[in-house]
């Protein structure tokens, strides 16, 4: 899946190794244990993580949720700061248990302040601060996995999270992001998620970065276009297989088609001319994970 983010070394808990990558210098919060005013400065800065330039200056993002912060625990990752409403549910107890194990930081506020630094009226019991989980495409093993997928200029941030689910549903070894994408760790992203984050390697590159690096060892490259003659399901594909995935709106531009090793369509038999870009990137999985099942 990557290397994992983390500036310490694991903390050996229970299940996986632990990483936590809070240090005085990355955050202010090692004395802050409770929080109850709005103001304080802490609040403003966590709330920013929902802004994509405060994101990226400080590497930092917002993940909410006992079912998210808990997938990402048991990949092994724990956030840098921990807020929690005084939760009483076993899960935010072994969350909270294992922050202070590890010699995290665990923030008690209120209700009211996780809705305002999450940005929901009602805000889940729990709130991670994490430092964000890139993979540089040199330190891409694409032997790890049969399938991977490539997204290129992904704009809705639902449809991002869902192929990130889609990819831990398969078993891909991750999600590459092409050219100027969505971000994968805005709050909407990071939600639509529901914790394939954590399972799912992210890198960010460009086309004519990516490219090069692909022709350097095996791996064949599908696309769909409205314009392949061949059905989806007549193929037999390689592995590792890059499964190239474009734009909602404009679908992949012709040069990206031209570079695929098959290009290939799926039947439509009703009044629409093509699939969601979420969904269609499922059906083309699934179709290249049962070719591996049935041998």
């Amino acid at each position: 899946m990557g290397a994992r983010a983390g500036s310490m070394p694991p903390v050996l808990l229970p299940g996986p190794a632990i990483e936590t990558a809070a240090t005085s210098t990355d955050i202010e919060a090692r004395v802050a244990r409770e929080i109850t005013g709005f103001s304080n400065p802490l609040v403003k800065r966590v709330r920013s993580l929902r802004e994509k330039k405060y994101r990226k200056a400080e590497g930092l993002f917002i993940a909410e949720g006992l079912r998210i912060l808990t997938e990402a625990r048991e990949e092994g990752v724990l956030p840098e700061m921990l807020f929690h409403a005084g939760s009483v549910h076993p899960l935010a107890r072994e969350l909270i248990a294992a922050m202070e194990a590890a010699g995290g930081d665990v923030i008690e506020t209120t209700p009211d302040i996780l809705s305002k630094i999450s940005g929901k009226e009602n805000a889940q019991a729990v709130v991670g601060v994490y430092r964000d989980r890139l993979t540089p495409l040199a330190e891409i093993d694409r032997s790890r996995a049969d399938t991977w997928i490539v997204a290129q200029s992904l704009r809705d941030p639902g449809n991002l999270g869902t192929i990130l689910r889609t990819g831990d549903a398969v078993g891909a070894g991750g999600l590459i992001l092409i050219d100027d994408c969505v971000d994968p760790f805005s709050v909407e992203s990071v939600r639509a998620s529901m914790g394939a984050l954590f399972t799912q390697s992210i890198t960010q590159t460009r086309w004519e970065e990516f490219v090069p690096w692909l022709r350097g060892g095996p791996g064949q490259l599908i696309g769909t276009s409205l314009k392949a003659t061949q059905d989806y399901q007549e193929p037999r594909y390689d592995s590792p297989a890059f499964l190239l995935v474009g734009n909602e709106a404009q679908g992949l531009p012709a040069a990206y088609e031209a570079e695929c090793d098959l290009l290939v369509k799926m039947p439509m038999r009703g009044k629409a001319d093509s699939l969601n870009a979420a969904v269609a990137t499922a059906v083309m999985a699934y179709e290249l994970l049962n070719q591996k099942r049935r041998g």
